[in-house]
C-alpha cells in the first residue's frame, strides 16, 4: 500500500470518530428529529466538518475513494454511523458518494472523449472539497424507478456547449441542501438517454428559472428527506462529458447505492435493538412467555441482519458477484428490518405507538427505504433474470 493510501486509511478511521461524535449529538434528538419535516443546513455543515464529503473524491485528489473494493467498508460504516442518529440526514447523505460514482468509477474515456472527462471529473471533485453536496433528481412518474427510462429532454443551448430540460421529475431528495442534483434526459440531438447535473445553488422553485415545486414530499417514512417533486422547464444543465460513463459506472453504482442503502437500515435496526434493550432489561424477570419468544426471534433476526449485511459487503470487497449481492442484501435486509421492528413494538407494547417513543417511526422509515433504490418490482424483475431456472 502507497503512503497516500496509508494516509487515506487513518484519515478514514479519524472521519469515521468524527462521525460519531455528530451522531450522538444527533441521537440525544432522536423525539424532536422525529417530528421534522424538513432538513437543517447545519446537519449537513458538521457532516462535511466532520470530512464525508471527501467520500466523492478519489485519494489522489485529497478524497478518501480508494476503488470499490477498498472503499465500501469505510463508506458503509459512515453511513450506518449518521443513521444512529437521524435517518433521514444518513439517506439524503448516501446520495453524494452515489452519485459522484459516476465520475469515480470512470477514471479514463476513450479518445476523443478522455481530455474533456478528465476535465470534468477534476471539476467534479474540486466542488466536493470545496464543500458543496450532490444529489439527484432522477426519477420520473411511470419509469418504475428506471433512470434510463427517462421522458424528459434535453436540448442544447445555441451558442454553448450547455443543455436546458424540460420534463417532471420526483424524489428529488435533499432539495434546498445539494449544491448540484444529477438527472437524465433524452437529447433532441441523438434520441439517447444522457446524464446531466443541474447547479441548483440558489436555483428558486417558482418557475422563474424554470423549476417549479410541484409537491411537497410529505411521506410518513423519511418524512425529513425533502424528497420533493418538480417541474423542469428549460433548466440549465451540463452533459456528463462521457457519454459512456453511466453503461460504465453503472455497476459500481449499483453496489455503492444498494450498500449504502442498506446501510441506513442497518443504522435503524441496530438504534432499535439498543432502545429495545433499554426499555426491557428494568422488567426483564416480569416478561411474559409470549415476550420471551418474540424476543428470542427478534434477536435471531437482528443476528441475520449482521450477517446478511456482512455478507453482501465482503462479497464487494473480494469482487464476488458483488452487484447482485449487495441487490439481494438490500431487499432481504429491508423485509427483515421490517418485520424486526414491528416485533419490538409487540414486545415494548402500546407505549411503541407513542409519538415520544422512536419505535413506530423507525419501522416507518425501513418501510420506506424498502421502497428505494431500486423499487421493489425493478429489483424483483432483476433478480428473476439472474436466477431463473435455464
Amino acid at each position: 500500500m502507497s503512503k497516500t493510501l496509508e494516509q487515506s486509511a487513518v484519515e478514514g478511521t479519524a472521519t469515521i470518530e468524527r462521525l460519531q461524535s455528530v451522531a450522538a449529538q444527533f441521537a440525544r434528538q432522536t423525539p424532536e428529529r422525529q417530528l421534522r419535516t424538513s432538513l437543517d443546513r447545519q446537519d449537513f455543515d458538521a457532516l462535511a466538518e466532520a470530512g464525508f464529503l471527501k467520500v466523492g473524491v478519489p485519494v489522489e485528489k485529497g478524497g478518501l475513494w480508494r476503488g470499490l473494493p477498498n472503499s465500501i467498508r469505510l463508506y458503509a460504516d459512515m453511513v450506518r454511523t449518521i443513521a444512529h442518529g437521524d435517518p433521514s440526514v444518513a439517506l439524503v447523505a448516501t446520495m453524494h458518494p452515489g452519485v459522484l460514482i459516476f465520475w469515480l468509477a470512470p477514471e479514463s474515456a476513450p479518445e476523443p472523449y478522455d481530455a474533456a472527462w478528465q476535465e470534468q471529473r477534476a471539476w467534479c471533485f474540486q466542488s466536493a472539497l470545496e464543500g458543496h453536496w450532490w444529489g439527484t433528481m432522477t426519477s420520473e412518474p411511470g419509469s418504475g424507478g428506471d433512470i434510463m427510462k427517462t421522458k424528459a429532454t434535453a436540448t442544447p443551448t445555441v451558442g454553448s456547449e450547455g443543455y436546458v430540460i424540460t420534463g417532471s421529475k420526483h424524489f428529488g431528495s435533499g432539495s434546498g441542501i445539494t449544491s448540484y442534483m444529477i438527472t437524465t434526459a433524452v437529447s433532441s440531438v441523438d434520441q439517447a438517454p444522457g446524464l446531466y447535473f443541474m447547479d441548483q445553488r440558489h436555483m428558486p422553485w417558482d418557475g422563474s428559472k424554470g423549476l417549479t415545486l410541484a409537491r411537497e414530499w410529505d411521506g410518513i417514512g423519511m418524512a425529513a428527506t425533502q424528497s420533493h417533486a418538480f417541474e423542469l422547464k428549460n433548466v440549465k444543465a451540463t452533459r456528463a462529458a462521457w457519454d459512456g460513463c453511466v453503461a460504465e459506472g453503472m455497476a459500481e453504482a449499483g453496489q455503492v447505492n444498494f450498500c449504502l442503502f442498506t446501510s441506513v437500515i442497518v443504522g435503524i435496526v441496530e438504534s432499535a435493538f439498543a432502545y429495545a434493550e433499554s426499555k426491557l432489561a428494568p422488567r426483564i424477570d416480569e416478561l411474559k412467555s409470549f415476550e420471551e419468544t418474540e424476543w428470542v426471534n427478534a434477536t435471531n433476526e437482528y443476528w441475520t441482519i449482521q450477517q446478511l449485511y456482512s455478507s453482501m459487503i465482503s462479497a464487494i470487497e473480494e469482487e464476488r458477484n458483488g452487484l447482485i449481492s449487495a441487490m439481494r442484501g438490500k431487499m432481504v435486509i429491508a423485509e427483515l428490518a421490517e418485520r424486526f421492528i414491528t416485533r419490538l413494538g409487540r414486545i415494548i407494547g402500546g407505549s411503541s405507538f407513542s409519538r415520544t417513543a422512536p419505535i413506530n417511526q423507525w419501522g416507518q422509515d425501513v418501510r420506506a427505504l424498502g421502497f428505494l433504490r431500486p423499487p421493489w418490482g425493478l429489483a424483483y424483475d432483476q433478480l428473476f433474470e439472474v436466477s431463473k431456472p435455464q
